[in-house]
Order: structure tokens, then sequence, then C-alpha cells
């Protein structure tokens, strides 16, 4: 595979494991951004915008973001765009709710179906796989 998944979705680990990496991070939204943010400082491209879909980011728990697997020279735009993101997140504030299982169950799957359609994007548009 030539993609990873950063993602903090359980639901994402389950469903792309043993078919594309995932890089699982046991902390937050803004855990995630930081951490691909960091990818991308060693060379990763972005290939899922960070702030993809309706929901902001003090609404959910869940984000995932997929990256390119090889790391070349670190690519600005990809910089430039996490730290936008970050920073957007940063600005809505933490989750301010403590969510039901089942509303976490909910939002586990919007990532999920959000990340899905990136996959199909870089499968079918970008040669990825």
């Amino acid at each position: 595979m030539k993609v990873v998944i950063i993602s903090n979705n359980p639901m994402v680990r389950e469903s792309y494991r043993g078919r594309i990496d995932v890089c699982f991070v046991d902390g937050s939204y803004r855990d995630v951004l930081i951490r691909t943010r960091d990818a991308c400082h060693q060379g990763h491209r972005l290939l899922s915008h960070p702030l993809s879909g309706s929901v902001k980011p003090n609404e959910t728990l869940y984000k995932s973001i997929m990256i390119s697997k090889e790391a070349a020279r670190a690519d600005r735009e990809s910089v430039e765009l996490m730290e936008k993101a970050i920073f957007t997140a940063d600005k809505f504030g933490p989750v301010r709710r403590n969510w039901q299982e089942r509303e976490r169950k909910d939002f586990q799957l919007v990532d999920l179906t959000l990340i899905d359609s990136a996959v199909e994007s870089a499968e079918n548009d970008l040669g990825y796989f």
C-alpha cells in the first residue's frame, strides 16, 4: 500500500486492518492533527483534507487523515494546510460535551465514511494502489 491513515477512530482501525496501514493515535482529534503535521514535516504528503466533512472539530472526537506512505522532502503545502487545520481546531476549542456511547459510534461511522471516500478517490483517481 502506498498510503497510511492516521486516526484515533477504532472503527477505522478495524475496518482497514490488514488492508492499509493505520497509525492509531490514542488521543484526541487535535492529537491526530499534530501527528499528521509532524509526518508532513518528515516528508509525507497529505492525501485527504484534514478538515473534511461538515462536523466542526469541537463537535466530534474522531479524525482520520490519509497521507503518503513514502516520505520525500517536506511538502510545504501539506505542512501549511496542517498548521491551518490545527489553528482552526484550536479556535473552536475542545469538545464541550461528554458523548454517550451511541453518539460516539455515530461519529466514528461519519469519520469512517469520510476516509472511505478519500481511499476510494486515491484508488481511482490518484493511482495510489
